[in-house]
């Protein structure tokens, strides 16, 4: 398996051809596309692409914003923002900063994923992408189109932290064309004992495998996954979202 980085993509600015930028910047690089190569494509590049901006100036925060704010040291604007973008608080440390929520889309994330990290200016924060699984379907046509090759998948990335563990990786909130689990299911193992209940999901670990190359500080905001194996099909990230009656842990 290669993972390679797409380098030299410009500052992406609302209304950006995506596809078309990664294609050029993998072109000046002497890489070529290729059947079954995976692109995975960091959320803040897409977010910017769709013009999910919110300038500070504009949001006036609730009470309930500016208390948190001022108990926990946290930008009150960005709190109202990630309220706004939640279906509901899942827990809340007024001492440690920390904002758990559920956003529109399902994800358990801090703050709804809204942040101002890698955003140009000050006084702007960035929203994930209003419907990441049509963005990567979207993404996947275009550069199928462009390039003349078939078979391409997307992975949109973010990253997220985790129950139980320090630090954070990168999952997937948004594919096309690629299964987002290999299930195992009802399969033997290597001791001819049946599994019951092993599901990977692919996916995520291939979004968390590409920041490898990716990085947070290296503005190399794509890459390439070759020599996967992996089904076609447009279930979406969407499809990994456990619903309430089967988490054990809401």
């Amino acid at each position: 398996m290669e993972i390679i980085g797409v380098t030299g993509l410009p500052e992406i600015k609302p209304g950006d051809d995506i596809a078309k930028l990664i294609l050029r910047s993998a072109n000046a690089q002497n890489l070529l596309i290729k059947e079954y190569d995976v692109f995975v494509i960091a959320q803040k590049i897409i977010s910017k692409s769709e013009g999910q901006f919110v300038y500070l100036s504009s949001v006036k925060p609730s009470s309930f914003s500016k208390i948190f704010g001022e108990k926990s040291g946290k930008d009150p604007r960005i709190i109202e923002i990630a309220l706004k973008d939640s279906r509901q608080i899942i827990k809340l440390d007024y001492e440690r900063g920390i904002l758990i929520t559920e956003t529109h889309h399902g994800f358990i994330c801090a703050n709804s994923g809204v942040d101002s990290s890698n955003v140009s200016g000050d006084e702007v924060a960035l929203r994930l992408p209003k419907k990441p699984d049509e963005s990567a379907i979207e993404l996947a046509s275009k550069i199928q189109c462009i390039s003349g090759i078939n078979n391409i998948s997307v992975i949109i990335s973010d990253t997220f932290g985790r129950p139980w563990r320090e630090g954070q990786t990168n999952f997937s909130i948004g594919s096309s064309g690629i299964q987002p689990t290999i299930d195992y299911r009802g399969k033997m193992d290597d001791f001819q004992k049946i599994m019951n209940v092993t599901e990977i999901a692919i996916i995520d670990e291939l979004a968390a495998a590409a920041e490898l190359v990716m990085r947070k500080t290296k503005r190399i905001p794509v890459a390439i996954i070759r020599g996967v194996t992996y089904k076609n099909n447009n279930l979406g990230t969407s499809s990994l979202i456990r619903n309430k009656q089967t988490d054990l842990f809401r």
